[in-house]
């Protein structure tokens, strides 16, 4: 039974979204994109050139290639647009901290050209900006469920083979004991105390992407995004709240930790007309 018509609209969208992956596979056929002289090379080519016609568990190369590229896709836009929503609040209700952010982004860009993915090095405190946020508002706030392959002791408890164990990202990044005042937006923290922490799973104390072999695939991906599509935010506008209010922070429970209300704010350009053309 289907008492909520879900599974009726789940298997909707599906066949949309597969309509919509093999549109892309038939564009670049059409198009010749399989070139493998093409000196700009996508993520679908890329997945093409290494399956070559593959079959891995029962999947032929082409539906491997859709699930793979759909995949990147709708778990990488919405967790990257929710933690970029979250640090402009945040630094809004902190406004020396965007100050800070662009007066580095002045001292080592200017404001005669546009950010490129060179400038990211040398951008420190920015990169603080976007950890402390990951710290503080992990884009799942929940890990992927995990079965135990053999039963265990951890923290005293014995857990038995075949337990699914879900992990509390949010509870386990504002623990006071790991981060003082946790509940705190301070990017500081990140070059100085926590300078040594990594956001890519190599510190428990930190796991917005999980840890592990089965951590996030997307990490390098996601990061880069956010280090530069922030930096170019922080570079080319100036943000303000409405009437100086202070941002709504609380936030909704499900799969992504959504801000439960929209942010509103003001934006006004920083730099000549002509970069935005």
């Amino acid at each position: 039974m289907d008492l909520g018509g879900y599974e009726k609209w789940m298997k909707k969208t599906a066949r949309e979204l597969d309509e919509i992956a093999d549109g892309w596979l038939d564009d670049h056929r059409k198009g010749g994109r399989w070139d493998e002289n093409k000196k700009e090379k996508d993520f679908m080519d890329v997945m093409n050139s290494v399956l070559k016609g593959a079959s891995l568990a029962g999947y032929d190369a082409d539906t491997i290639n859709k699930a793979t590229s759909l995949n990147m896709i709708l778990a990488g836009s919405d967790t990257t647009t929710v933690t970029l929503i979250w640090g402009l609040s945040l630094m809004l209700n902190k406004p020396h901290t965007l100050k800070k952010a662009q007066e580095e982004l002045d001292a080592h860009v200017g404001r005669d050209r546009l950010v490129d993915e060179t400038d990211i090095g040398k951008l420190v405190y920015i990169q603080a900006i976007v950890k402390e946020t990951l710290r503080m508002y992990p884009p799942a706030p929940l890990s992927a469920p995990r079965e135990l392959s053999e039963s265990c002791t951890i923290g005293g408890y014995e857990i038995p083979q075949g337990t699914r164990l879900i992990v509390n990202l949010h509870r386990i990044q504002r623990d006071p004991n790991v981060w003082p005042e946790p509940s705190e937006f301070m990017p500081e923290r990140f070059l100085t105390t926590h300078k040594d922490v990594d956001v890519r799973g190599q510190h428990f104390e930190l796991m917005p992407f999980g840890s592990g072999r089965r951590s996030c695939p997307g990490t390098s991906f996601a990061l880069h995004m956010l280090y530069l599509t922030m930096s170019n935010f922080l570079h080319a506008f100036d943000f303000s709240t409405m009437n100086n209010g202070l941002i709504d922070l609380s936030g909704t429970i499900g799969l992504t930790n959504i801000k439960s209300t929209p942010l509103e704010a003001l934006v006004a350009p920083r730099l000549a007309p002509e970069l935005y053309n």
